[in-house]
């Protein structure tokens, strides 16, 4: 009788064979959803220079001193200032220029009083904003009477208040999302150096398939598995590329993947490794010379075509396969058919191999420890590590454990039940029953 293999064994068994994709360069944008090979320092202070952090007036702190609605400090407005400006005047004592946000502060200038605390140059009361400049040039001249006084340096961004010159901006193995992509913006990036979101053709197999939309004849389905796993990879930060299922023929499927290898980084497919007479992937990759192509020369120097085909100690996801294949060794995991199967042999061993291309740690999902509720006790087959669906509640503010409580049954096709599900409950080989108020293991699907 052939092995039966661990889960943790099928996992790094596939995480040995499989490095992180070569690094490249790349525009900001195309890089979002990548991961930084390298450390980014900041070239130059952010933000570079004093600016405003208000619309108003530049001001010395002095000539406000104790200024009130009823006894106003009247200045001199020498001028606008507005972002991006160059050439600033000087701000002398009785003077102010008007300044907007973003805009560097003038030599002078200690503090910048906001407009709703002048008369905005009206000579009436509190003003609520500025007229623009276009609508209103002289604005720009004649006095303001400002009703509050400021402290030095208030309402003013400090040069390098964000970020110093020389300093982290991002750490090498940051997955760049909005946030990170303006930043490097920000700081003056145009391009950097990433390793790529991998590209994963999916596929399934079945000639009961049909591609949802489309009418159902007798003894068809709907292909889910393609989709729920495209879906899953893209959720993954990679680029999926969903192929339509395949029927149950071995030259057929074997001439798929071949097309596809062109653009794949990884290849899943789903159905087919089970023991059955129509198992066609089982079928179509073990013969030894599957996807060497070139010449005789090149196939026999050719290694790592044959997927292994293996059987878990795990329920769901009995069957698995696993192997490289074609001329540049794309790895290829084979998943069983049933919906909850391949989704969470999914979770289990594919999500961490995109996570290894991509260069990002963890590999795994975290796991959690909550306490189950429930009805009634759960039980688990002797010898297998079993993935209930549930759903799980993280703990309160005085609360050490969050809750979980498993979503329909054990049965590998109640996709229903998964769709409710936001957790993996994880019960170890030998737990045999579980009772409600035991603590167990979960995997948040977050």
């Amino acid at each position: 009788m052939s092995k039966t293999w661990s889960v943790d064994e099928h996992l790094e068994d596939i995480l040995r064979s499989i490095r992180p994709l070569d690094p490249i360069e790349l525009n900001l944008l195309d890089a979002q959803g990548c991961t930084l090979v390298d450390d980014v320092i900041v070239p130059a202070a952010l933000p570079p220079f004093d600016n405003s952090s208000m619309d108003g007036y530049a001001v010395r702190t002095a000539d406000v001193e104790g200024a009130s609605e009823e006894f106003p400090a009247v200045l001199s407005v020498i001028g606008d200032i507005a972002a991006g400006s160059s050439g600033l005047p000087t701000v002398a004592s009785g003077e102010a220029a008007r300044i907007m946000t973003g805009a560097p502060l003038p030599p002078g200038a200690e503090a910048v009083v906001p407009v709703e605390w002048t008369d905005g140059g009206t000579g009436g009361g509190p003003a609520d904003a500025m007229p623009a400049h276009s609508a209103a040039p002289q604005g720009a001249t004649g006095q303001v009477r400002v009703h509050r006084p400021v402290q030095a340096r208030q309402h003013v961004r400090a040069k390098g208040s964000d970020v110093k010159a020389g300093t982290l901006a991002l750490k090498a193995g940051t997955v760049l999302g909005p946030a990170q992509v303006g930043l490097l913006a920000a700081i003056g990036r145009g391009t950097v150096t990433v390793r790529p979101r991998p590209r994963v053709v999916v596929l399934s197999t079945g000639s009961e398939l049909v591609t949802p939309g489309e009418p159902l004849g007798p003894g068809q389905i709907h292909d889910a598995n393609s989709f729920v796993l495209t879906a899953a990879a893209r959720a993954a930060g990679a680029i999926p590329y969903r192929v339509g299922a395949v029927t149950d023929d071995a030259d057929s499927l074997r001439a798929t993947i071949e097309d596809q290898l062109i653009r794949a980084d990884l290849v899943v497919t789903s159905g087919g490794v089970s023991v059955g007479a129509y198992d066609v992937v089982k079928e179509a990759l073990s013969r030894v010379d599957t996807f060497r192509g070139g010449d005789e020369e090149d196939r026999a120097d050719a290694v790592g075509d044959v997927v292994e085909f293996r059987r878990l100690a795990m329920q769901p996801g009995k069957p698995q396969g696993f192997g490289l294949i074609g001329p540049d060794r794309t790895p290829i995991l084979t998943l069983p058919g049933n919906p909850v199967s391949a989704y969470v042999s999914f979770e289990l061993f594919v999500r961490p191999a995109l996570r290894t291309l991509m260069g990002q740690e963890p590999v795994r999902r975290r796991t959690v420890r909550a306490r189950l509720t429930g009805d009634s006790a759960l039980t688990s087959p002797e010898g297998k590590r079993q993935f209930l669906r549930g759903d799980y509640s993280p703990p309160g503010e005085e609360e050490d454990l969050g809750t979980v409580r498993a979503v329909g049954g054990a049965s590998s096709h109640l996709i229903a039940a998964l769709a409710q599900a936001n957790a993996l409950i994880d019960i170890p080989e030998k737990t045999g029953r579980l009772a409600p108020g035991d603590e167990v293991t979960v995997v948040p699907l977050d």
